[in-house]
């Protein structure tokens, strides 16, 4: 067996000996030529000056290597340490054979070794100052996820870092949580966001509670972060069980989710914690869960099948209290469990002999206080802070009690507010039923009708997370990006008024021209005079009357022909700060030309009765897209749209694929033959976390296949000269069109429209 790495290396002084290169088992990892090679590899980097320290990791671990995947992989890490050296520092070229070995070890297949070694020298051109980092962490990191799903994960900690070194060194240092987040969703662990719609609809149809159901935010102390957890109005559940894989882990979310509906349900008022000690609240809270879950299988005796298997505790093992407390809680739960500890056994004897009061909360007081005396006496010790409840879908219990003046948990209170926000925004949203609500149902708010809805017109609500295309690794990563919604702010409706005016001639003229178009499913027309095709019936018709004598009918032909409108569009606004900037040569600035443009078209297709929606995007990186709805499609055009429209202002970034992504959920439940995403930017997408400047332009790319890929059409209008080779890119040589003199802008887009539509 090779020795582990140790903690840090003994670096070589000048009179130290090199290990020898003819050892015995490096002749059996490199033999006949293969030898020759290594020995010249072992030469250049000891040419190369890096030092002894790296030449001794090399000529250690590389023979073992190659026992492992073979001489040539043993050989060519001497490339990918040279390179490492190079970019990265000594260090970091030190660590590399150490985590080489643990690699081949696991993977022990030549071809996914090279591909690792290939993603190392890749990572050190990105981000060289975590190389090492991530080089010390390669045993964890490597026994979790495949060669692929450990690039997606590096790159997710470049996106996330971005330029800002530190940041990224704390991703991969494992110091962020949102490194934790993303390690598991890579590694393959069921995620709450992938079952949250269904967790939701299980808690409403087993205990008729609507509440919030959240995953507590990055800043959450770690131990919160392990368990459910619940307050007044808010349900905590962990991001992801770790070591719960597929069917397994989704069941762990169930029998969590149930076991915090029996407690919504049964447990009552919260217990003051007065003078009680930790020992003790942790036995009333047992208790507590114990005694819930029993009304609850009173109720539903199939929840036993959900908690049951979830009760590993053995009777045998050391005797602590978190041992001693795992097995009393399979015993008063698990009626074949027997456990030969006179405690574990008084406790369930007290329990069972309380039956008659069990829908009384207080006999968990009672209980869990006499058990917990009977601990102290046993001089058992506990430490509370390192304390986790067990089994593992139990929550943390802090919702059970009544901290009085003690300090609130700061992640329970922003929980709670943030329920609160959300339920005074459904209690006061008129927007139409269609409304794309992918993470807030309106059946999920508590009553708070007390509340001031003004915070409101500043603050969003994340409404859905989105994917973004990773076109690095080819890979879409999952709920990447959080769409805001905002509540778009008013502006003075005169500021409409006055565009109409100034541009009444034009108004007239497009209305007009949009009238003349066709966008239908073609209707075939029978018995007509002439035509493309000819009608069938007719000719037999036709035929009949001659053989009869008759004259016959000469309407022998049919054709197609388009004859009502059948259309939807949206039309989607940037309004990023660049659209601040004036017009050259003229006063108003690019926002403000937009607004026309938008009021021109809109005032003409209203005219005509075409069902549309408008909306304007920004974003401030990949948490926060801001999507504001001007109007939706089965809204009026009324006082409030045209309010809405005027009060646009200029701010922060491009997110494009995001907002086309949100967009394409409205035109989606439209029912016209056609559907036509309208999109108006005057800059190539981008954002204040994303440094390559093509990343955010093939993820907007994707997103326009996957709009065609709908049945959706998608068309852009870029306002910015000289910017049209990204948005071929992104739409298709034929599907933008370029205007340089923005001023024309109010005049060309109605045409475009008509062009478009006819």
């Amino acid at each position: 067996m090779v020795e582990p790495r140790p903690a840090f290396l003994r670096v070589m002084s000048d009179g130290d000996e090199p290990p020898s290169p003819l050892s015995r088992v490096a002749a059996r990892a490199f033999p006949d030529e293969a030898a020759a090679r290594w020995l010249r590899a072992q030469r250049k980097l000891s040419d190369a000056g890096y030092g002894p320290s790296v030449l001794s990791a090399y000529a250690q671990q590389s023979p073992h290597v190659a026992l492992l995947v073979g001489p040539d992989a043993g050989i060519e890490l001497a490339e990918t340490v040279s390179a490492v050296a190079i970019k990265s520092g000594l260090k970091a070229a030190e660590a590399l054979p150490w985590a080489a070995l643990k690699v081949a070890e696991r993977l022990q297949d030549l071809a996914r070794f090279r591909s690792w070694l290939s993603l190392i020298q890749r990572f050190a051109a990105l981000a060289p100052e975590s190389v090492d980092a991530v080089l010390d962490r390669m045993e964890r990191l490597i026994a979790g996820l495949t060669v692929s799903r450990l690039e997606a994960w590096l790159l997710a900690g470049v996106r996330t870092g971005g330029s800002d070194k530190e940041r990224r060194l704390r991703f991969f240092l494992l110091e962020d949580p949102e490194a934790e987040r993303w390690l598991q969703r890579e590694s393959g662990d069921v995620l709450f966001t992938d079952v949250d719609r269904r967790l939701k609809a299980y808690l409403s149809a087993l205990w008729q509670i609507r509440v919030p159901i959240r995953e507590p935010s990055l800043s959450t102390p770690a131990p919160m972060r392990r368990r459910a957890g619940f307050g007044p109005g808010i349900i905590r559940m962990p991001a992801t069980f770790p070591g719960y894989r597929g069917r397994q882990a989704e069941d762990l979310f169930r029998a969590a989710l149930a076991h915090i509906g029996a407690h919504f349900k049964y447990s009552g008022p919260t217990f003051p914690i007065g003078s009680l000690k930790p020992l003790q609240v942790a036995l009333v809270s047992l208790i507590e869960d114990a005694r819930v879950e029993h009304l609850a299988m009173q109720e539903f005796p199939g929840l036993a099948r959900l908690w049951l298997p979830f009760h590993i505790a053995q009777s045998s093992g050391a005797t602590t209290a978190p041992s001693l407390l795992a097995r009393l809680s399979r015993a008063l739960i698990d009626p074949e469990f027997e456990d030969l500890d006179g405690w574990v056994r008084k406790g369930r004897e007290m329990f069972l002999a309380a039956r008659d009061h069990w829908h009384d909360p207080a006999v968990s007081r009672r209980i869990g206080g006499l058990l917990g005396n009977d601990l102290g006496q046993m001089r058992i010790q506990f430490n509370a802070k390192a304390y986790i409840v067990e089994p593992p879908y139990r929550d943390d219990n802090l919702g059970l009690w009544d901290f009085g003046d003690q300090a609130a948990d700061i992640e329970e209170t922003e929980l709670l507010m943030e329920s609160v926000r959300i339920a005074r925004q459904e209690e006061d949203d008129r927007s139409p039923p269609d409304r794309e609500r992918t993470e807030e149902d309106p059946e999920e708010a508590p009553n708070v009708a007390s509340l001031s809805p003004q915070p409101l017109q500043a603050d969003g609500i994340p409404v859905a997370r989105y994917p973004e295309y990773d076109y690095a690794t080819g890979r879409e990563r999952s709920e990447w990006t959080t769409l805001v919604e905002y509540r778009p702010i008013p502006g003075p409706i005169a500021r409409i008024d006055d565009i109409l005016d100034r541009h009444h001639g034009l108004v007239t003229r497009i209305t007009g021209l949009i009238r003349s178009a066709r966008v239908s499913r073609p209707q075939r027309l029978r018995r007509q005079h002439e035509g493309d095709q000819l009608d069938l019936d007719a000719c037999i018709g036709a035929a009949v009357s001659r053989r009869i004598g008759e004259v016959p009918d000469p309407r022998v032909f049919s054709r197609a022909e388009r004859r009502t409108r059948d259309l939807s569009v949206l039309l989607l606004l940037d309004i990023s700060e660049s659209t601040r900037d004036r017009v050259r040569n003229g006063r108003s600035s690019v926002l403000e030309v937009e607004r026309e443009a938008t009021v021109l078209l809109a005032h003409a297709m209203d005219g005509l009765g075409d069902p549309f929606a408008i909306a304007a995007f920004s974003s401030n990186r990949r948490d926060d897209v801001r999507y504001r709805r001007i109007k939706d499609f089965d809204a009026p055009y009324d006082t409030m749209a045209r309010s809405y429209l005027a009060g646009l202002e200029s701010e922060l970034s491009t997110r494009l694929g995001a907002a086309m992504r949100h967009a394409r959920n409205d035109l989606a439940r439209q029912l016209t033959h056609r559907r036509l995403l309208l999109v108006v930017t005057d800059g190539e997408p981008s954002d204040i976390d994303i440094d390559d400047r093509f990343y955010l332009v093939e993820d907007a790319r994707r997103a326009v296949i996957g709009l065609a890929a709908q049945g959706i059409d998608t068309f852009c209008v870029g306002l910015d000269s000289g910017g049209d080779s990204y948005l071929a890119r992104i739409f298709g040589p034929r599907n933008f069109v370029q205007i340089d003199k923005l001023e024309r802008l109010p005049e060309k887009l109605p045409m475009l429209y008509f062009r478009l539509t006819a």
